[in-house]
């Protein structure tokens, strides 16, 4: 029997999408045949083929002449790899260029007279030290920096363009790395034993 008013289409639709909503049980069937449904239509329908722009590398029209290179693209996906070196810089002998730098910078780091603020201690540091690694010394109170260099640095680790220098000090020992760059060797980092 045909429904001939609007009221009479209106009543089938609100039943119709109202249904889900009468109770949970509803709901939870309405849910499973849903997912089912789209798990069965997603298992039905094929993978669509690569598109032939794609393939082409680039935008082409029916009108342009595909060239005559064409691209391989292969058929199969395969995860992405990552190269990763098996091992690490091999070891060098240590530069006395850098072991003197490590020297120099320390004396300049336990050079803070009392009553010198940060910005005098930073600046005797400057022409030895990284200007990336100045920034983290600009925080450091100098109050807390070393008063004596206790013993000669000596190189712990080195690489062609890096060196780690043990320089003791009244404070303790520090680890002081040091970089080889274009203005030659600098300070970049330091870390204290223990």
């Amino acid at each position: 029997m045909p429904i001939r008013t609007h009221r009479g289409r209106a009543a089938v639709y609100r039943r119709f999408w109202g249904w889900p909503l009468r109770s949970p049980k509803h709901l939870a069937a309405a849910l499973v045949v849903v997912g089912a449904v789209a798990t069965v239509i997603g298992l039905v329908l094929p993978e669509p083929p690569p598109s032939r722009n794609v393939a082409a590398g680039g935008r082409t029209t029916e009108r342009e002449q595909p060239s005559q290179h064409s691209a391989v693209v292969p058929t199969t996906k395969r995860p992405p790899t990552i190269s990763v070196p098996q091992a690490g810089p091999t070891p060098t002998a240590p530069d006395p260029a850098g072991v003197a730098i490590v020297e120099k910078w320390g004396e300049a780091w336990v050079n803070h007279p009392v009553g010198a603020d940060r910005q005098q201690w930073v600046s005797g540091l400057r022409p030895l030290t990284t200007d990336e690694f100045l920034t983290e010394l600009s925080t450091v109170d100098p109050v807390n920096a070393g008063n004596v260099i206790t013993g000669a640095p000596a190189a712990v680790t080195s690489t062609a363009g890096t060196m780690v220098v043990r320089l003791p000090t009244d404070i303790g020992v520090l680890n002081v790395t040091v970089n080889k760059t274009p203005a030659g060797w600098r300070v970049a980092q330091y870390d204290k034993e223990g």
